[in-house]
């Protein structure tokens, strides 16, 4: 069987990864590196070993799309926001984009004054887009270029609005997890659902957050659908980004706490795709 080659997308200082290897020979010695039979991640407080193969995420994945298909109706929204009568912009972070190469990145007031901007040109109170996107922007940030291969597909969606945006769960939860990822260009606080659908279970992630947000959280709080859960977060505390929120889902946490990679290499891309499912199952925006 296949087993599914994940890379790390952490540098040393975050977080060990060490790909662990089945060697076989026909003598019974370790001479050769066959094939890839399991991964291991290392955190500062623990450490896990994993086995998936490609054939099982695949198979994860099938069963939770078409169960947030089959509950698509009943998904409370996530933001105060019609998506069907309210305007919005589908804003494009890709090199298609060639407004991008006289937006100086790397300055936070500057890419929001970016931002806000287009959303203001169109009438619009909120832009969105994001999944599966090919970004040039994560070149701004040195979190994204920790690896042989720069990251630069993002796994989730953004909801660009204005700071201190309520954010509202979309069905019944309970907190899995929560941290202030404060690098430069990181999630800053970032809150993780867990979500019981029939007999899956799946997590919602929610990346750029105020820091308020994480008060009085802990891990088993139960969460109402529709109850508030946090709020979105400003420069430098959100991670130094433009407000907005990262929303993903994701099938498999891989024993991680706290944070999940939202942006993934070219190589790494299938793979990823099969761990997070497009969270437009769950926000339902037509224009995406």
């Amino acid at each position: 069987m296949s087993y599914l080659p994940i890379y790390s997308p952490y540098g040393a200082k975050f977080i060990h990864f060490q790909i662990i290897y089945r060697y076989i020979a026909p003598t019974g010695h370790n001479c050769h590196v066959l094939k890839l039979s399991y991964f291991q991640i290392t955190t500062f407080s623990n450490s896990h070993v994993f086995k998936l193969s490609r054939f099982q995420i695949i198979k994860l994945t099938r069963l939770h799309i078409d169960l947030l298909t089959q509950y698509a109706p009943h998904f409370a929204s996530i933001i105060a926001f019609d998506w069907h009568k309210d305007p919005y912009v589908v804003l494009d972070f890709s090199a298609q984009n060639s407004e991008l190469e006289s937006v100086d990145l790397q300055n936070s007031q500057t890419f929001t004054d970016y931002v806000f901007g287009k959303l203001q040109q169109a009438n619009a109170s909120v832009g969105v887009g994001g999944y599966d996107e090919h970004r040039i922007i994560y070149r701004r940030s040195a979190h994204f270029q920790q690896t042989t291969e720069p990251r630069c597909i993002h796994l989730g969606i953004d909801i660009w609005a204005k700071a201190g945006a309520s954010i509202y769960a979309p069905l019944a939860a309970k907190v899995h997890s929560f941290a202030n990822n404060a690098n430069f260009g990181d999630y800053g606080p970032t809150i993780i659902l867990e979500h019981q659908l029939g007999e899956q279970t799946f997590f919602s992630l929610y990346g750029h957050l105020s820091l308020e947000s994480l008060s009085d959280l802990f891990e088993g709080k139960r969460i109402e659908k529709g109850q508030k859960i946090a709020e979105i977060g400003h420069f430098p505390i959100n991670g130094d980004w433009p407000p907005h929120l990262h929303f993903q889902l994701i099938t498999d946490m891989l024993g991680m706490k706290g944070d999940f990679p939202g942006v993934c290499t070219l190589r790494e891309r299938q793979n990823f795709l099969q761990l997070c499912p497009n969270p437009n199952l769950i926000l339902q925006i037509p224009k995406l």
